[in-house]
């Protein structure tokens, strides 16, 4: 099970850069590398939901991308810091966090 939450962690993790990618890409070779990114990453969050609760692996890997993406763009790119964005980020990471503790895991295939 640890497996199918390092796959939505690694998904959400290339999710970020595909997101950056569709923002900064400028040649061919940067626009292929943001193509792949972005089936590399929606590959990892399908064969994660094999073990796990479908919207909990939306969920999760969606909020990690979207926090990710938010604190990249802040401190890498030079994006305005903004005091409610970061209230905003770290109340979804509370949801997001909580979803996944509330998650019962389970080897069976489409059981909660």
């Amino acid at each position: 099970m640890r497996r199918s939450w390092a796959l939505v962690f690694i998904g959400a993790i290339i999710e970020v850069l595909w997101v950056i990618g569709l923002k900064h890409s400028d040649s061919l070779l940067l626009w292929i590398g943001t193509i792949v990114g972005i089936g590399l990453s929606f590959l990892f969050a399908v064969l994660a939901c094999l073990k796990l609760p479908v919207g909990t692996v939306y969920a999760v890997f969606t909020g990690l991308g979207t926090t990710g993406t938010v604190l990249v763009e802040m401190f890498v790119f030079g994006e305005p810091f903004q005091t409610l964005k970061i209230v905003l980020v770290l109340l979804l990471l509370t949801g997001v966090l909580g979803l996944k503790f509330v998650t019962k895991e389970s080897d069976e295939k489409g059981v909660a």
